[in-house]
């Protein structure tokens, strides 16, 4: 549920597909927000949107459907959809990258609130994923353990903010520096 995550998602297919067969990927999620019934106040929602304009002016090509501000209401709540992607990676691990993007068409595109289970169960349903299982893994005491111990793994390498990308190898870490509309930038960090 991160607009700038978003809005980097095809300059990062471009490396992934750079990258493939020469390096493993592995996504950790940072939570971001946790968990809240509360209606986001109206600065909240104003400050989010101003973000949604300014990347659209950054990163080009990057849509946002802002009907989901009068549409839904709005929660300061990403752990939910942190929680059903390691639900998805724990049902079947190849569809935790579908699922992502699954949140994002949902949010960014059709105006839908994946701080809601119904939104993400859903998801899970068109996705091809158990549903009953999901369901029942969604709000568990492990699904949640596992999403604390993520959180505290990316905090300990650094990663504090969103998207962030780390390299390890040879037995020390690299922070790779973003450049939302240059692939080739980051692939040379990574492959060089």
């Amino acid at each position: 549920m991160c607009s700038w995550c978003w809005a980097f998602k095809p300059t990062w297919e471009k490396v992934v597909f750079a990258i493939e067969g020469k390096v493993n990927c592995r996504y950790l999620l940072g939570g971001l927000a946790p968990d809240s019934d509360l209606i986001m106040g109206l600065e909240t929602q104003n400050y989010i949107q101003t973000n949604w304009e300014k990347i659209q002016q950054i990163v080009p090509g990057t849509k946002f459907n802002f009907d989901f501000w009068r549409l839904c209401e709005p929660k300061r709540s990403t752990y939910p959809a942190c929680r059903a992607v390691i639900c998805a990676r724990k049902q079947q691990p190849r569809v935790e990258t579908l699922y992502i993007e699954a949140i994002q068409h949902a949010y960014y595109l059709e105006a839908k609130n994946p701080s809601n289970n119904n939104v993400l169960i859903t998801i899970a349903e068109k996705l091809g994923l158990g549903a009953k299982q999901f369901a029942e893994d969604l709000n568990s005491p492990d699904v949640q353990q596992t999403l604390t111990k993520e959180i505290a793994l990316s905090q300990s390498l650094g990663m504090t903010s969103f998207p962030s990308l780390k390299l390890l190898s040879g037995g020390s870490m690299a922070t790779i520096k973003i450049d939302y509309n240059n692939a080739d930038s980051i692939i040379r960090q990574i492959i060089t």
